[in-house]
């Protein structure tokens, strides 16, 4: 006895191979060897299931890296860049091992101000030669690809940065009777940026900014390498305006130090400019 018989009188229905494989399916019979109506070619990439999925992640992922990495170089040529600070000239409003934020617009859609803080290239002898580091030809290659695109901060073995006093054209002496750097004649009040400590200049100094260039100091007056001590390097002391990477407004790391670098507009807000 079976589970199941057709009912007493009736002929048994053949067994039909439908489309679905099932009894019953409602699709038309197949015909003796020939493929299922819902097999698929040989090689159709529908049966390949999980490598054609791989290959589609794969391809994604790739397409997403490479347009971060554009996107993040982009970003560092013509918008922001990461520098740290390697020296102590200019304590208090920087330390070392701070992680500034640098704008490219600045010389170019914006123009440099009094007070600004910029990062430039050396314009020759003002940094000691860099030290040698020998950590590998590979990890040298990844750390300057990384530097490249924007994804590890510059190392500054060929920047400074410093604070801008005089513009080109500009008359800057010091030091007066009450010992202050002075701009065009105008005596400059300095305590809201230069080290608790420091005295404006320990060396006299008169000088006429040239064109296209500018007068920079460190806010570590006593500790600082800047124009007032290096005239006799190319530029005469002075940075050349197609050195300038740029101006720092924002310190980044550590998190505990994170300030915006605002310009100390009111230093310099009686300052005139200066004569043609």
């Amino acid at each position: 006895m079976t589970d199941s018989a057709a009912p007493r009188g009736s002929r048994p229905e053949p067994f039909a191979a439908t489309g679905s494989g099932e009894p019953g399916g409602g699709d038309a019979p197949v015909e003796p060897g020939a493929a299922p109506r819902h097999a698929r070619p040989a090689g159709d990439p529908a049966d390949d299931g999980p490598p054609a999925r791989r290959s589609s992640f794969l391809r994604e992922t790739a397409i997403i890296v490479v347009s971060a990495l554009v996107l993040s170089l982009l970003i560092k040529t013509f918008l922001v860049q990461a520098f740290f600070i390697p020296s102590e000239s200019m304590e208090d409003t920087l330390l070392v091992g701070d992680r500034v934020m640098v704008s490219r617009l600045v010389p170019g859609a914006f123009d440099v101000h009094h007070g600004d803080i910029v990062v430039f290239k050396d314009p020759g002898g003002w940094l000691p030669p860099p030290a040698e580091q020998d950590d590998g030809p590979l990890a040298e290659g990844v750390r300057a690809a990384l530097t490249f695109i924007g994804l590890l901060p510059q190392d500054t073995g060929e920047h400074l940065i410093k604070r801008v006093i005089g513009l080109p054209g500009d008359h800057v002496v010091c030091c007066d009777a009450e010992g202050r750097v002075s701009v065009n004649d105008e005596p400059l009040d300095e305590e809201s940026y230069i080290k608790p400590g420091s005295i404006p200049s320990q060396d006299p100094f008169d000088r006429t900014v040239p064109a296209d260039m500018l007068f920079v100091m460190g806010d570590n007056r006593q500790d600082s390498q800047d124009s007032r001590y290096n005239t006799g390097k190319p530029g005469g002391g002075y940075v050349p305006m197609g050195n300038v990477v740029g101006t720092a407004f924002v310190k980044v790391w550590p998190l505990s130090r994170f300030e915006l670098l605002r310009n100390p507009g009111d230093v310099f807000a009686d300052v005139p400019d200066a004569a043609p």
